[in-house]
């Protein structure tokens, strides 16, 4: 049996995106490969990199500071996006490490990321969660409040909104959900389309993403750790 390495996992990607770009009629250029690198082990971030992967996208504030704070001095060109929800409490943390905030979905976190931005002087560009499914486990202002919570981040708090990020329902035909973030997004004259993930990436390129969120394709099965015995 043949083990394909990370960097051949990263072209297999890359070739993927540019195909199915080119069969949307964009620019391949113009989606971005967001390497998702929660609980991955050193030597997959390492070999990740050591490949040319330079944008990566973490859930959890803690976690992510602990892999990246030491690259970040090493690697300037990182780009660090956070992908999963944030407490208001991590708020001040979370824009002193990362890049973009792709879940902004309420307003009791916009102020807080407001406040953070004036008081580090970090201004970061942000994305609005959309739970486009409506889905009450999950993270993300509702489709029809989202021109509202946009506002408020904008105009109230002074945020930095260039687009929309969306987890779609796994049990729904992902393209629905695309489409609808896609044409939130232009009613809202947004650029930025985060959607797509392993499984669906080539749909959402289609529908107008231009950020991709891609893990297990790109890592192989996530590492678990062990649990510890119990004596």
């Amino acid at each position: 049996m043949t083990t394909i390495t990370l960097a051949e996992s990263l072209a297999s990607l890359r070739s993927r995106i540019e195909a199915a770009a080119r069969a949307a009629g964009r620019d391949p250029a113009a989606v971005t490969l967001v390497a998702v690198s929660k609980v991955q082990p050193d030597d997959r971030i390492e070999a990740a990199l050591a490949a040319g992967q330079r944008v990566f996208g973490e859930n959890r504030v803690q976690e992510a500071q602990a892999r990246w704070a030491a690259r970040r001095e090493a690697r300037p060109d990182l780009e660090l996006r956070l992908i999963g929800p944030l407490q208001t409490n991590k708020a001040k943390d979370a824009v002193r490490l990362f890049d973009v905030i792709e879940t902004v979905d309420r307003p009791k976190l916009a102020r807080s990321l407001a406040e953070a931005m004036a008081a580090t002087g970090r201004r970061l560009d942000c994305l609005i969660q959309v739970n486009t499914g409506e889905e009450p486990q999950k993270a993300g202002v509702v489709p029809r409040e989202t021109e509202d919570l946009y506002r408020l981040c904008t105009e109230e708090c002074g945020l930095p909104v260039r687009g929309l990020m969306c987890i779609p329902p796994v049990d729904e035909p992902p393209a629905l959900h695309f489409a609808l973030l896609a044409d939130l997004a232009g009613k809202l004259g947004l650029p930025v389309l985060s959607m797509g993930m392993s499984d669906d990436f080539e749909v959402a390129v289609r529908y107008g993403a231009t950020h991709v969120r891609v893990g297990t394709a790109l890592f192989g099965a996530r590492v678990v750790p062990p649990r510890p015995a119990e004596g």
